[in-house]
């Protein structure tokens, strides 16, 4: 296995530019496919992710351009029609891809079209029964072809119905409502009657939901949210996605945090550019989150800047991460660096990532010394006096951890770490060690 080692990096400040957000390019890539015209894409992530959202849209029939250098590619929109009617579509590790074509196919088949989706060995331990169950209720033909509840599964033309509305389970992961809003759409402008979803459970990860409602917007297609428990998607014309023409996509707020943590940790300023006040990613609060532990965060239009505190120790938070699970992350290695205990709770939907995301931060902290607890949906960490040096984090082929733990080589308390299997952060961010390093 290829590993990096990391120098101590007692100081970090500088300017870094985020590629463009994972969540917004795959909707993106959808989207356009599933409208009307041609939509230019600007600011496009090129990842392990967007290449098999891409990859999957050209077995589907849909025709895209190469991406270029700097993010811009065109796609000419099928109007909800897939010429293909046949086709094995591999979907790696990408759950916001995998959930988003489960349900565009499921609900676009035609009788005769017969679709397989696979992935990576992770993949198949990863969670879809709830989607699945929602799209069987109103007639969807798919069937799992592994184990029940997991990918793979093969899917065909279904008899939809959509009179009753469609529950889902909002507990999981949010993805699965993406998937059937973005999706639904298809159905309710073919048969001109409009379509509610209602959530059972708790919603988490609300703000990807609310990614998702304004680029269907920005598509065409506006659906009305009453409270975080119910949906309706219009019918008819109003249901009906067109191309914008040219779509840009924001920066990664997910990446920002690391850059922004870097900044807390070590000094700074570092200053974040792609991601500002008006963001449309709900991740920007992780910015909010550092300001909990006394760093010092400045907001402009298209930027966030990130520094230490002006005196002291950064301080230990108490706080619910519901709304930014992903970014959480970066907060469990920044209380390597804070005074006191970091609990972070209602974090569930850690477990059913990448991998494991509780059991294996808590399992990588505790190699740099920390005390860590953990339950089912929360982890707390208490570090230590100093943090052990030379500790080889494994990442579990988890892009997120090995970011995360780079930041434990910054600061006035940081140490050499090793990062085994540091190319897993090609599935969302194929330069980051390279970014990373120009901070120091």
């Amino acid at each position: 296995m290829e590993s990096l080692d990391l120098a101590p990096r007692p100081l970090a400040r500088g300017t870094v530019q985020l590629p463009g957000s994972k969540s917004i390019s795959n909707r993106a890539l959808l989207l356009a496919a599933l409208a009307k015209g041609r939509t230019r894409l600007t600011g496009l992530l090129d990842s392990d992710d967007t290449r098999v959202m891409r990859d999957a849209l050209a077995k589907l029939g849909v025709n895209c351009s190469p991406l270029s250098a700097n993010g811009e590619i065109d796609v000419d929109g099928c109007a909800g029609v897939f010429t293909t009617m046949n086709a094995d579509l591999f979907v790696g590790n990408a759950g916001t891809a995998t959930r988003s074509l489960v349900a565009t196919l499921a609900l676009a088949a035609q009788s005769e079209a017969n679709y397989r989706i696979d992935g990576v060995p992770r993949m198949r331990e990863r969670p879809i029964g709830d989607l699945v169950d929602a799209l069987r209720e109103i007639g969807a033909a798919i069937d799992y072809t592994g184990n029940p509840g997991f990918p793979p599964l093969t899917i065909g033309g279904g008899q939809i119905a959509i009179e009753r509305p469609i529950p889902i389970r909002g507990d999981a992961s949010s993805q699965f409502l993406t998937g059937l809003l973005m999706a639904l759409p298809m159905v309710t402008a073919r048969t001109g009657q409009p379509a509610i979803i209602e959530v059972v459970g708790e919603l988490i990860s609300k703000p990807y939901i609310e990614i998702t409602l304004a680029m269907m917007r920005r598509f065409g297609v506006t659906v009305v949210r009453e409270g975080w428990q119910r949906f309706t998607v219009p019918g008819g014309d109003a249901a009906r996605y067109v191309s914008p023409g040219t779509y840009a996509v924001e920066g990664d707020a997910s990446s920002a945090s690391y850059f922004l943590a870097a900044g807390a940790i070590a000094g700074g300023p570092v200053r974040v550019e792609g991601v500002g006040r008006n963001a449309l990613q709900g991740d920007v609060r992780f910015a909010d989150a550092l300001a909990g532990f006394g760093a010092r965060i400045r907001f402009e239009d298209h930027a966030i800047i990130a520094e230490a505190p002006a005196s002291g120790r950064l301080q230990a938070i108490d706080a619910d991460m519901n709304h930014i699970p992903d970014a959480a992350m970066t907060l469990a290695v920044v209380a390597l660096f804070a005074e006191g205990t970091t609990r972070l709770t209602n974090i569930g939907s850690w477990r059913v990532k990448e991998t494991d995301r509780i059991a294996a931060m808590a399992t990588e902290l505790r190699k740099l010394g920390a005390k860590v607890e953990e339950g089912a949906d929360w982890i707390a960490v208490t570090p230590p006096p100093a943090l052990t040096a030379h500790a080889a984090i494994d990442t579990y082929d988890d892009h997120r951890i090995a970011m995360c733990f780079s930041l434990a080589s910054l600061g006035a308390r940081g140490v050499p770490v090793r990062i085994n299997d540091p190319k897993c952060v090609n599935k969302t961010f194929p330069t980051y060690f390279d970014v990373f390093a120009t901070l120091a």
